[in-house]
């Protein structure tokens, strides 16, 4: 059975919010049995057992870290998505416009001169200046003078040419971080399958477009590979195929963004060369040690460590040997499910703590969606692909 990207995400929401309920029972036993004591700030002390002393925060219900300034989460989407929240439209919109309405990022982007006071007078900077949204006058962030807005509309709209031209419709598009981030995503029309005459695995591809306002990150293009039966992101580095087309925001920023146009064919081959590289996973066995050598190649041991990083490099270890013996009882024990794990354990599982500056902090579900969109554990799923492929030549 199928899903897609946003199904995913509206069923991880249902799961959070019960293990939200499940946690706050959880609290109340712990603090009638006396292993926990309240904290003046909220907190919680832990009093007994391995992790006497540590110090727990409360799991709310997790926010979705959209945009909310025009008084609603801005995100369209197909089908109810991300947290069931937003504007759906069933079946999908395949006019740039519309999209763009619906999902809460038709306004534009304005640079003004940066301000500051000194002696009771208003002076200004003249080498600095503000992204400003048109709609409510927020700021975004602050730029050089060598900083070239892309508006929204300018760096989404070369992609409606694939709308027309191959048949695939705006699957979703919104704004996070109060607008400083925008996304559209795409589904194309055909899918991808792993290993058809074995584990036959289905894989949904996808184009993703992300542009910044607050002079941090570039213009994005990705292409994702979406595997539904776990709501994994797929996106690996594989021969000769190119996952991701950046835009710096400086001089003719908007002129190159067209030469997406002829690099994103090449983008595309991906899934094709991708799926080939996923089948040879799929009929290559990895026994658990194997999988252990690899996990310790990705995160080195430390002699030094402390208790607790200790501590947290076994809960992580325990983890991933967990996802590899799921994984492995759906594909059987095979450097593809060793891959899955991996993957798993980064977009669902690995701790991450939002800083003040991401503007995120306190929003971990947010800040793991985000991290998801812009691939910043590419990389290291690519390291494991990696190492992985290579024993074929066994």
């Amino acid at each position: 059975m199928s899903s897609d990207v946003n199904e995913a995400f509206a069923l991880e929401r249902s799961d959070q919010l019960e293990a939200a309920r499940n946690w706050e029972g959880e609290l109340r036993a712990r603090l009638a049995a006396g292993t926990l004591e309240r904290l003046p700030d909220g907190r919680y002390r832990v009093l007994t057992g391995w992790d006497a002393g540590e110090i727990l925060s409360v799991r709310g219900i997790p926010q979705h870290g959209l945009d909310v300034s025009r008084g609603t989460a801005a995100l369209y989407s197909s089908v109810p998505a991300w947290h069931n929240v937003g504007s759906v439209i069933p079946g999908g919109i395949s006019d740039i416009d519309t999209v763009l309405e619906h999902g809460s990022i038709d306004y534009q982007v304005e640079t003004v001169p940066a301000l500051y006071s000194w002696n009771g007078e208003t002076r200004t900077d003249e080498g600095l200046f503000h992204t400003v949204r048109s709609d409510t006058g927020a700021s975004l962030g602050m730029v050089g003078s060598g900083y070239e807005v892309i508006q929204n509309r300018r760096a989404f709209e070369f992609l409606e040419e694939l709308v027309n031209d191959s048949g695939v419709i705006w699957e979703s598009a919104g704004a996070l971080r109060g607008g400083k981030k925008v996304f559209v995503s795409m589904r194309l029309p055909r899918h991808v399958t792993v290993d058809a005459e074995g584990i036959n695995d289905l894989v949904v591809p996808f184009i993703v477009a992300i542009n910044s306002h607050d002079g941090r990150s570039p213009y994005q293009v990705v292409v994702t590979p979406w595997r539904p039966v776990c709501g994994n992101t797929e996106r690996l580095a594989v021969a000769d195929a190119l996952t991701r087309w950046t835009v710096r925001h400086t001089r003719n920023a908007t002129d190159r963004i067209h030469e997406a146009r002829r690099t994103l064919g090449l983008s595309i081959k991906y899934f094709d060369r991708w799926a080939a590289e996923e089948t040879a996973l799929a009929r290559t066995d990895l026994a658990i040690d194997e999988f252990s050598k690899m996990v310790d190649a990705l995160w080195t041991p430390d002699d030094s460590a402390t208790a607790r990083s200790t501590r947290t490099r076994e809960v992580r270890r325990d983890r991933l040997h967990s996802l590899f013996a799921e994984e492995a009882e759906r594909t059987g024990r095979t450097a593809y499910a060793g891959e899955r794990a991996v993957t798993g354990y980064l977009d669902h599982y690995a701790p991450i703590r939002p800083s003040a500056a991401s503007g995120l902090k306190g929003n971990e579900q947010g800040a793991r969606g985000l991290r998801l969109l812009e691939g910043t554990d590419d990389d290291l799923k690519t390291t494991a692909h990696r190492r992985l492929m290579l024993l074929r030549q066994r």
